[in-house]
């Protein structure tokens, strides 16, 4: 087995480690120092604890005193209820503030759990351990934890970093390819939003990220790591740059939001930056090839990019206009001047989004 590799996130006088790498589940030296106290919680969803709790639970060890609590799949669950339980679950733990959380699973086991972390007295040591490729590149890193409201995600959350990010790469062997899929939208994210020698490099290896080529998931995944932790070194709580890792997000979180059409959240993603990048085309901000060529990559990746039919546009500007990076109720989006150029861009025309979200209708 290979030596994994390693992306340090550094803030400040403060650092923890992502380690990327296979068989990491069971290598309980990368454990060590993220365990603060002897009292550990690990978090996970029904499908995720069946594969890979007990291994995680044995790299832990002996000597500390291990609880587990399994919840339901999915984003319908990353809410307060269910943030609860895991307060309900540290107090029967007796759990001290020198406890841990260790968050297996996906994005919504990680941001609930992070956020749990966060809550329970005060802020509490935690550990990502994510089984997806969508939290793996993404939402495992930067400490950003929330539980979503029926008016919109993550509005409940808090900037929380964890102590360590696990990523075992062969977890990935049982993700279905849907879910790989949509992973792929976040990593085609950090080509687009500020790296076209990354973007040009997947438009040459789609075909091996989606036969899960070790090599490339682990370039991928390491290089996405690497892009993410440096924007959050220099903006931890997204006072500006780190702003651009949403490049996307607001037109796939009002998709989301709307939530009839059962759509992902990778593939929500997919067709927001299609529509950022059509948007920064029509408003005479970049190449319309640029958006052709980002169009190729998701279709290629076998992505959704175009809305839905049956989308409500109206409806969808107005859950846009709850997206947290709006100032003073004023429409606030990433858009681009090209590949690998994302840019914040304050007071968007309503009018030429709905004008957009209305011809974008699959």
């Amino acid at each position: 087995m290979s030596e994994p590799l390693r992306v340090d996130v550094e803030l400040g006088d403060r650092r923890y480690p992502i380690w990327i790498g296979a068989g990491l589940l069971d290598g309980p030296a990368r454990w060590g120092g993220a365990i603060g106290g002897r009292h550990v919680l690990v978090v996970s969803n029904e499908i995720v604890a069946a594969l890979y709790l007990d291994r995680v639970v044995a790299a832990l060890g002996s000597n500390l005193a291990v609880a587990t609590l399994i919840v339901p799949d999915g984003e319908a669950h990353k809410t307060l209820t269910t943030a609860a339980r895991v307060f309900t679950a540290l107090a029967e733990l007796k759990a001290s503030r020198d406890a841990t959380i260790v968050a297996l699973g996906g994005g919504v086991i990680g941001d609930m759990a992070g956020f749990a972390a966060a809550c329970w007295m005060r802020g509490i040591a935690f550990v990502q351990v994510p089984t997806t490729l969508l939290a793996m590149v993404d939402s495992s890193v930067g400490g950003k934890t929330a539980v979503d409201l029926p008016q919109g995600k993550n509005l409940v959350g808090a900037f929380h970093q964890p102590r360590a990010v696990i990523i075992d790469t062969q977890t990935l062997a049982t993700l279905p390819d849907r879910e790989l899929r949509a992973g792929l939208a976040e990593v085609v994210k950090y080509g687009a939003l500020g790296d076209a020698t990354f973007f040009a490099w997947l438009e040459s290896n789609a075909d091996a990220l989606l036969r899960r080529d070790p090599q490339a998931l682990a370039h991928a995944i390491e290089t996405s790591c690497r892009s993410k932790a440096g924007i959050v070194a220099r903006d931890e709580t997204e006072r500006g740059e780190r702003a651009l890792l949403n490049f996307g997000h607001t037109f796939g979180h009002a998709l989301e939001t709307a939530g009839a059409y059962g759509t992902l959240h990778g593939e929500a993603i997919a067709i927001g930056m299609v529509l950022a990048a059509r948007l920064s085309a029509q408003l005479g901000r970049a190449p319309a090839e640029d958006t052709r060529r980002l169009q190729a990559l998701l279709a290629h990746f076998g992505l959704p990019t175009a809305l839905p039919p049956g989308s409500d546009a109206p409806r969808l500007l107005d859950l846009m206009r709850l997206d947290k990076k709006n100032i003073s109720g004023r429409l606030r989006l990433i858009l681009w001047r090209g590949i690998g150029r994302a840019e914040i861009v304050p007071d968007v025309d309503e009018t030429a989004v709905l004008a957009l979200l209305d011809a974008a209708r699959g």
